[in-house]
């Protein structure tokens, strides 16, 4: 096929060439300013803000398709007439840009510790600074139609202002607060971590059935583990109430074998009688479900592997300052020894492993930043209980129900440096501590009339300030 404009005569190429179209189309489309609107409110409008991709990495599949999708409406609005905004932006990644840039320094033998705070925070912006821009190329060579005037990062300071917004309206409304649950713990990033910056691996490991002897020597219950350092931890062992075996034994005392405590006999349906011998350990400061089980019995929490991935003083002296697995070995010898380890089985475990660090998650019990998630929850179960939502297809209904229902408090602080550390400001006075909101320091001092403070060291969790994204 060919045509004639009266001067030349060109022939259109047989296959389509991408390098040749796009690179020379996208940069005029930018130059031009086909992607920027203003307001005019004489004609319907369009807006979708990007879910802000990390700055740690590169598009995958996900990108391409969901951008796609918001590229074509954008453009289809665009021809009908409307105003149209497709905003960019992207996420700092708390957590996955402090591991790269860890992981970068690690190279040199560079601990972020020998750098300090603000060392290390310049670090990560001129890893930004890099690295940061080449997910923006990516979308253009998708073709995105974004308006590139208006690109947007979570660490800007329109953005951080909106942050401080809604962490002010929430820690004034009692909705924010310092409190201690057992959290995923990454021993090598030091950090919590959440659910979805874990995953779990299928691993071969074993079942230690150990027996607990009655503190009155009046015979014995075997338990099961798969964690035997744990055991030095323990506050009470649970049997079902409805479990005739330990009927008879309940509120009595059993000698907690390696150390010098005596725990309970409890009565909670949390143990199955169905599973194993029916009795189950509780360690309330590393397990999730024990934590819970711990606070409705009232039982004490004891720490006995610290943050660092070993064995605490708590422990006893003879674990102390072992490494949680080397722990495991010994606790192990040391019960088969005293007569104690009744038998030992292969068992399938489901592992949780952090996403950043690849580190089994350790839960552990520590003090955090919380939101009351209760009442926030409310308004989005409610629409969905009176059918103002509804699920397609109608199976997710009871899904989303179940998980809005049992909704556990949000752990919302991260024991990083690069991220947007929480504002919240600390004196103490007399061995007693005091906190308060503020977003400068002067501020700080004013509502605490002291100049003795010092901001929290904390970091938020990125979803916090990724979670207003749509709205800031």
């Amino acid at each position: 096929m060919s045509w004639n404009d009266g001067e030349s005569r060109r022939e259109l190429a047989k296959t389509y060439t991408p390098e040749e179209s796009e690179g020379k189309w996208y940069p005029f489309w930018k130059q031009i300013g086909f992607f920027h609107q203003e307001p005019d409110p004489t004609r319907p409008t369009y807006s979708i803000t990007i879910p802000p991709p990390n700055i740690t990495g590169s598009l995958h599949m996900g990108h391409a398709l969901n951008n796609s999708i918001l590229d074509t409406m954008t453009r289809w609005h665009r021809m009908k007439g409307y105003v149209t905004l497709c905003l960019p932006g992207t996420d700092h990644a708390s957590i996955a840009t402090q591991a790269v840039v860890e992981r970068e320094l690690a190279k040199e033998g560079i601990a972020r510790q020998d750098l300090g705070r603000e060392k290390f925070i310049e670090k990560c912006w001129e890893w930004r600074e890099v690295y940061g821009n080449r997910i923006y190329h990516q979308f253009e060579r998708l073709g995105c139609s974004y308006d590139w005037e208006r690109v947007r990062f979570t660490m800007d300071d329109s953005y951080v202002d909106a942050i401080m917004t809604c962490f002010e309206d929430w820690y004034e409304r009692g909705l924010i607060y310092r409190g201690t649950r057992v959290e995923n713990w990454d021993v090598k990033l030091q950090s919590a971590v959440s659910d979805i910056e874990a995953y779990t691996e299928t691993r071969q490991g074993k079942l230690y059935h150990f027996r607990y002897p009655f503190a009155d020597g009046s015979g014995s219950i075997t338990i099961a583990t798969t964690r035997p350092e744990t055991l030095l931890g323990d506050t009470a062992v649970a049997a079902n109430p409805e479990d005739e075996r330990y009927q008879p034994h309940f509120g009595k005392m059993l000698a907690l074998p390696l150390t010098n405590r005596e725990i309970p006999l409890i009565a909670d349906d949390y143990a199955k009688p169905e599973f194993g011998s029916g009795a189950v350990k509780v360690t309330p400061a590393h397990d999730f479900n024990d934590f819970e089980c711990g606070r409705r019995n009232n039982l004490p929490q004891i720490v006995v592997i610290g943050k660092d991935g070993k064995m605490t003083a708590e422990a006893g002296e003879k674990y102390v300052g072992m490494e949680r697995y080397a722990a495991r070995k010994q606790v192990l010898a040391d019960m088969e020894e005293l007569g104690l380890l009744v038998k030992t089985e292969d068992y399938t475990i489901q592992t949780p492993i952090s996403d950043r660090s690849k580190e089994v998650i350790e839960p552990l019990l520590s003090e955090q930043w919380f939101v009351d998630m209760k009442p926030l929850a409310e308004p989005a179960l409610e629409v969905v209980q009176q059918g103002k939502v509804r699920f397609f297809p109608e199976r997710y209904k009871a899904i989303y129900l179940h998980w809005m229902e049992n909704i556990l408090p949000w752990c919302i602080s991260r024991q990083l440096w690069w991220g947007h550390r929480v504002p919240v400001w600390w004196t103490e006075e007399g061995g007693k501590r005091r906190h308060v909101f503020a977003r400068t320091q002067e501020d700080a001092i004013a509502k605490l009339g002291t100049e003795n403070c010092w901001q929290d060291e904390d970091v938020l969790d990125t979803w916090f300030s990724s979670g207003l994204w749509p709205h800031a």
